[in-house]
């Protein structure tokens, strides 16, 4: 039923019984309720109809971003990412984002197989995440961060991404952060 006829309804009904029915009366509950619960579920079915009419190649890549958002954050630790994390926000991930949405793209990826490695790599270890196909097990991308000192500098953080399309052979940089001239902790610390 019509909100506008509903409330039609109401307010005749309570003009008619001289306000013994009135519009806080449980039996108009009961009839929003019912009403509540179809619209609900008339929705639901509206929207499972749709996610299941999506082409496979309209899955959103914002999951993907924020699961490799997420893993970094987690591969930098408590001692390193709040130092950090501000000049990555700002211009790491951008890099790597565009990176993503680019492998995302392609003709030949299925878009709903792609995934995020678990477990960044700890100690001094490079690997913040790969991904890969979930379907064909094919590794597509391995996302690093290097540290090294220079001379004079101090220590750098060099984040950088290897590509299935040189087979993994080339450092494909997305950018540096100064760390300091003391030597930086662990990952995962």
């Amino acid at each position: 039923m019509k909100k506008w006829v509903r409330q039609l309804a109401i307010g005749t009904v309570a003009l008619f019984t001289f306000g013994i029915i009135s519009p806080s009366h449980e039996i108009w509950t009961d009839l929003r309720k019912d009403h509540d619960t179809d619209d609900y579920e008339r929705r639901e079915a509206a929207a499972i109809e749709y996610s299941l009419n999506l082409p496979k190649r309209d899955v959103p890549v914002t999951d993907l971003l924020q699961r490799a958002r997420n893993v970094s954050y987690e591969k930098f630790g408590t001692k390193i990412g709040p130092k950090i994390q501000a000049d990555f926000d700002r211009h790491i991930f951008p890099e790597m984002a565009s990176v993503l949405k680019k492998t995302y793209a392609l003709d030949t990826v299925d878009r709903t197989a792609l995934a995020i490695t678990e477990q960044p790599a700890g100690n001094y270890g490079e690997r913040i995440f790969n991904v890969y196909d979930k379907e064909t097990g094919d590794e597509l991308l391995y996302f690093h961060v290097r540290t090294e000192k220079r001379p004079q500098e101090g220590y750098y953080y060099n984040f950088h991404y290897h590509s299935f399309a040189d087979d993994f052979a080339v450092h494909h940089s997305l950018g540096d952060i100064y760390w300091s001239k003391d030597t930086p902790p662990r990952w995962l610390s």
